[in-house]
């Protein structure tokens, strides 16, 4: 039996990783599952599933997760804090862990995994985006197995040679560039003027993807597409010139590698992340995923344009972090976080989201990422910068 310890089990991915895994109960065992402060979610995942371990991120969510297990029966073990993940993404047990904790909060749980030289299922980009360099470092020093989970990642790793693995620099093996694609998200044809008015419950509903409320707006701005190229950089060692995003509305293309001989290979498949969970868990075999079969005359067409920068100024935003370095893209990501969430809130308007990381890049110089303090000292610092703007209502442009 394999253990598998789900990093996020009561978000889009981990409650598409526990679908997977009860399709082969004779294959993986759930060792431990988490959340932040979701009760009764991973309380039913709890009962499903019975791990030995839950963790609430939350102390007094974890107080109540352990006298609701107690009253059923349940002898699952509550953890609570970054302390109780990083346990969990480590235990001997533990032979793969989703890494699927949305933002910041993931990296010290996905490092520690990275450490314990586990396998690991990366749903988490952020990890690589604050700390690339570090990240990686501890990938191989422990030989930990890297597997991106990002349907866009999955479809490069599933399009380049079976020698490679990730971290293997891909122009050592012919290829040329990487080709991201993203839908657009909702408001790929919208007018500027449009997207000044725009609402949580439009930013939120995507036209092909089923996800959470934060990167469903992530997806709206393109930031996450943004975060993706400089997550592709790292996972692939490729150059950011290297790494070009191209709009894809339908959704059915995941992305493409192009080889210098001018053959360019895609990976397809309906819109479901069941698809490169049930690959990378059981890679380099194949599991039925339990995805709907794709329908190419259902598709009928395939479209591909360039995406718009001034449409999308978070993907131009996560471009220019990446190739300032060092904290620079701890600093995006770390602006965009409080940024959406006040968006979500209804503190800021959608449009202001890119003007609020613009600042920000502008008034906090970049330092380099060599230290996690450092990445960790610059994370805050970027947070109560927008938190203060927030307040005060100060002007968000440089």
């Amino acid at each position: 039996m394999i253990g598998v310890t789900v990093l996020g089990s009561t978000g889009s991915i981990g409650v598409s990783t526990l679908d997977v895994l009860a399709r082969h109960e004779s294959r993986y065992r759930p060792v431990a599952l988490t959340a932040n402060r979701d009760v009764e979610r991973l309380l039913e995942q709890c009962r499903r599933h019975r791990p030995e371990f839950a963790v609430m991120v939350d102390a007094n969510a974890a107080e109540q997760l352990r006298k609701r297990l107690a009253e059923s029966a349940i002898e699952t073990e509550v953890l609570a804090g970054i302390e109780g993940l990083e346990r969990v993404a480590t235990l001997p047990q533990t032979d793969c862990v989703m890494a699927a904790i949305v933002g910041a909060a993931g990296l010290l749980p996905t490092l520690a995994a990275a450490r314990a030289g586990k396998r690991i299922l990366l749903a988490n980009k952020e990890s690589l985006v604050m700390s690339g360099r570090l990240f990686m470092d501890e990938v191989r020093r422990n030989n930990a197995v890297l597997l991106p989970i990002d349907s866009e990642h999955n479809a490069l790793f599933q399009c380049m040679p079976a020698a490679v693995t990730v971290g293997k620099r891909l122009q050592d093996v012919g290829v040329r560039r990487i080709l991201l694609t993203a839908s657009g998200g909702p408001f790929r044809q919208s007018s500027l003027s449009e997207l000044k008015s725009v609402t949580p419950a439009q930013a939120c509903a995507h036209p092909n993807w089923v996800m959470g409320r934060k990167i469903s707006v992530d997806s709206a701005t393109m930031m996450n597409k943004g975060l993706e190229v400089i997550e592709a950089s790292w996972l692939f060692d490729m150059p950011l010139d290297a790494v070009q995003v191209v709009l894809h509305p339908q959704s059915v293309v995941h992305s493409m590698v192009e080889y210098i001989d001018g053959s360019v290979l895609a990976q397809l498949g309906s819109p479901d992340m069941r698809t490169p969970i049930a690959h990378a868990l059981a890679w380099p075999e194949r599991i039925e995923s339990g995805v709907e079969f794709l329908d190419l005359f259902a598709v009928a067409r395939l479209d591909f344009e360039p995406p718009d920068f001034q449409r999308f100024p978070c993907l131009r935003l996560a471009y220019e972090a990446a190739r300032a370095g060092g904290t620079a893209p701890a600093l995006l990501n770390a602006a965009n976080e409080v940024a959406v969430n006040a968006f979500l809130e209804g503190r800021l308007g959608f449009a202001d989201i890119p003007v609020v990381v613009e600042s920000v890049l502008s008034r906090l110089p970049a330092r380099p990422a060599d230290e996690l303090n450092t990445i960790l000292e610059d994370d805050s610092a970027a947070r109560a910068m927008v938190a203060e703007m927030l307040t005060q209502k100060r002007q968000y442009s440089a």
